[in-house]
């Protein structure tokens, strides 16, 4: 396989998985050619979200917003403490946030930073998102509700929402959608999720994805292990019927 000398590589939520994150990318040895994207979630629940926040900040690499970098500045806003939206974040694996900075004060020198991450970004061919869109919705119509949190509406589109562009997302750990096995990536009408959770217990897989080649590189990070797959060999096709009924079985338990 010819590989390309300029690649676009994404990389899905890392939440604070710092080592794990540069292993990663030494498997995926950047050049200075690269192009290099996070989907958010950098933060929360991993050991050391303070070094991926300063690895991406002092890299300039994009990066758009997760939900957990939005849990985080509805606990700050204005630069104020809002206990109620701080205990919400803390709750929902903020605490190891805070605990990796070396103080508070740091934590909140980065605020303007985590402020400026874009809902998503229009790559032209690829559109970068943290949860995906609200299919119902105008593109002047979604807000950041829907791009950092949105979930079974967007996964069960019966047809893609752009005619021209692939929507990459993280946000919803892969193996919770039907069919899918830890560490499998997820696809269907228009979108791919790259978020193989790497903080959770039954999968552990950081995933790399470079779009160029269409190659898929994966961390372990409790495993230690590394593999490398052509994404039609790690990627699992999602039905919107699939979607649809599991949906409804949650809603009748």
């Amino acid at each position: 396989m010819s590989v390309a000398n300029s690649r676009r590589i994404f990389i899905g939520d890392v939440h604070g998985h710092y080592d794990g994150l540069m292993r990663l990318l030494e498997a995926i040895a950047l050049s200075s050619d690269d192009q290099l994207y996070f989907v958010g979630d950098l933060i929360d629940r991993g050991p050391k979200s303070a070094q991926v926040v300063r690895f991406v900040r002092d890299n300039a690499y994009p990066c758009v917003m997760g939900n957990h970098e939005q849990l985080l500045l509805e606990s700050f806003p204005g630069n104020r403490v809002s206990q109620y939206a701080l205990q919400a974040w803390l709750q929902s694996g903020g605490q190891s946030t805070v605990t990796s900075f070396d103080n508070p004060e740091v934590l909140l020198e980065n605020l303007d930073w985590f402020r400026s991450l874009p809902t998503h970004l229009d790559l032209e061919d690829i559109w970068l998102v943290h949860a995906g869109l609200h299919p119902g919705l105008s593109i002047d119509a979604q807000t950041a509700q829907e791009y950092c949190w949105i979930r079974e509406e967007f996964h069960s589109m019966s047809k893609p929402y752009f005619d021209d562009k692939l929507i990459i997302t993280g946000h919803t750990i892969t193996f919770t959608l039907p069919g899918v096995s830890p560490g499998e990536l997820a696809q269907g009408q228009g979108w791919l999720d790259i978020d193989t959770g790497a903080y959770h217990p039954k999968s552990g897989w950081l995933t790399g994805f470079d779009f160029t080649n269409q190659q898929v590189y994966q961390v372990n990070v409790f495993q230690n292990k590394l593999r490398v797959l052509p994404l039609s060999e790690v990627a699992v096709q999602i039905e919107p019927t699939q979607v649809q009924t599991r949906r409804r079985q949650l809603l009748q338990l």
